[in-house]
């Protein structure tokens, strides 16, 4: 993600009303300690944290960028279990924590709100477990965070693992206790609800349960968990779940990463009945096949079809039902987005509006080094695939060239990468409809790969080969800019 991106994902969290946005790893990298920066002096309610790894440099770093935030943390981490201690660290057990305890004391020095996190913690020996924390709780955490790292845990293990460390870990009355799941076992949710029962207070997620292999624990699963399910947990949370939809559809157009249709909460399915038992009873009470309703978490009612005779106003009135708020300026420009796609499309439909938006979004914040103006292409199953582009860089020159392909996709790839003079592997193509009809708008989101580094990409058009040229130009761009980034003078260094 772009800095910009990543500072709409985090207004937007701060919409949702979440307690603390851990918003990036600001020793990683010059963009990311900007991206940690700028949302800490800009986003106010929740706590902004920075991670850092038991470094004093990371640590320093994190500081440095979270210093102007209303509510500022920085989140310390170590491994801890024998396996990433040995294998990974490739030190003993005592130095362990004696580095977990400097980096701990370091941070308080910093900032009155530390947490800390034992890595692999489900995967480590209890005792020493135990012991980890009683020494940086000594040493000044305030927050202590057992991580399932790889996903291990069960939730009846998790939960008597929980109430031992509260039970035997002193000074953890003093402290919050917080988990942090991954789902590679298909258990991150469930492990985080049953961490809330055993009394953890702090429940780390990502929405739609993006990360790291099969990602983290599902934040709006966890909070629509809490929320209907009220009489079991017994807990009070904050959250506007009405933000919990639009929260998670941003989230999947800045990362390119598509909800499945039968996701819970917030998939395309959620709140459908197909079942003719099924319907019979929504028809009659919602309550009887729903335990939640679609408007609790955001999910648009009755759309309001619009087609190319609807005015600026019956735009504006249904783009604020979607959550978008628009000034005069930018309802004009978007009307005109919006116009020439319904000379397209006999009727635009709420996807087509937030795909409009988003487009428009994309456009002024995504790094452009060089803008599509034209492109054409001819293809046959008898005849050599051809495109041609039009290509305007930062400066306003227009450059155009050709190439073949195996397809037209390929083509206009290939076009593209001779323009700018330079080549990426492409490494994921997916090509999505938004909404039903031969006139649908279509959504391409690319993945391309140099130097070891990796590219997402997003183009939307209907016209599917016009949207791959945009994805894949998008992705090129954010290449570019990385190269840019990386002529910078570093903020810091870190270690190997």
């Amino acid at each position: 993600m772009t800095v910009d991106e990543k500072i709409e994902i985090a207004k937007q969290l701060q919409k949702l009303n979440v307690d603390i946005i851990e918003a990036g790893f600001a020793a990683s990298s010059p963009g990311d300690f900007q991206a940690v920066s700028t949302i800490a002096r800009e986003v106010r309610g929740p706590v902004i944290c920075s991670l850092a790894r038991a470094h004093p440099n990371d640590v320093d770093q994190a500081w440095e960028a979270i210093k102007g935030a209303e509510s500022p943390r920085i989140h310390v981490f170590l491994s801890s279990s024998d396996i990433q201690v040995m294998h990974q660290l490739r030190k003993n057990r005592e130095e362990v924590i004696e580095m977990a305890v400097t980096m701990v004391e370091r941070a308080k020095s910093h900032c009155s709100d530390v947490e800390f996190s034992p890595m692999d913690a489900t995967r480590t020996n209890p005792e020493y477990l135990f012991q980890m924390l009683e020494a940086v709780i000594r040493a000044g955490a305030t927050t202590v965070n057992i991580a399932d790292t790889v996903g291990y845990a069960i939730p009846s293990d998790f939960a008597r693992l929980l109430r031992e460390v509260q039970e035997k870990v002193t000074g953890m009355d003093k402290v919050t206790l917080s988990v942090h799941c991954h789902n590679d076992l298909g258990l991150a949710v469930s492990n985080s609800l049953a961490a809330v029962e055993a009394g953890a207070r702090q429940v780390e997620g990502c929405i739609n349960g993006i990360g790291e292999r099969a990602g983290n624990a599902s934040l709006e699963e966890i909070i629509m968990g809490l929320d209907t399910r009220k009489d079991l947990f017994n807990v009070d949370i904050n959250v506007d779940t009405t933000q919990l939809y639009p929260t998670s559809r941003l989230v999947s157009r800045i990362t390119g990463m598509s909800v499945q249709a039968n996701k819970a909460v917030v998939g395309e399915n959620a709140f459908r009945h197909a079942s003719g038992i099924h319907q019979d009873g929504v028809l009659k009470d919602r309550s009887t096949y729903e335990v939640m309703q679609p408007e609790r978490v955001g999910v648009p009612g009755n759309s309001l079809v619009l087609g190319k005779l609807s005015g600026r106003a019956g735009l504006q009135s249904r783009l604020e039902a979607l959550g978008y708020s628009l000034s005069r300026e930018e309802v004009t420009t978007v009307f005109e987005s919006f116009k020439e796609l319904a000379d397209k499309k006999r009727e635009v439909t709420d996807r087509d509006l937030e795909i409009l938006m988003d487009e428009e979004k994309r456009s002024a914040s995504e790094p452009v080094s060089y803008l599509l103006e034209h492109i054409h292409f001819s293809s046959g199953d008898h005849d050599i695939p051809t495109a041609t582009v039009k290509l305007v860089d930062s400066t306003g020159n227009e450059v155009v060239d050709a190439s073949t392909g195996n397809g037209p996709v390929d083509a206009a790839c290939k076009a593209i990468d001779r323009v700018i003079g330079c080549s990426a592997k492409l490494v994921d193509f997916n090509v999505q409809s938004v909404s039903e009809g031969l006139d649908s708008i279509g959504t391409v989101t690319v993945r391309i790969e140099n130097d070891g580094r990796t590219f997402f990409g997003r183009g939307a058009s209907t016209d599917i080969i016009v949207a791959s040229a945009k994805a894949y130009l998008s992705a090129v761009n954010r290449m570019l800019a990385a190269d840019e980034e990386a002529n910078l003078p570093a903020v810091g260094t870190t270690p190997d």
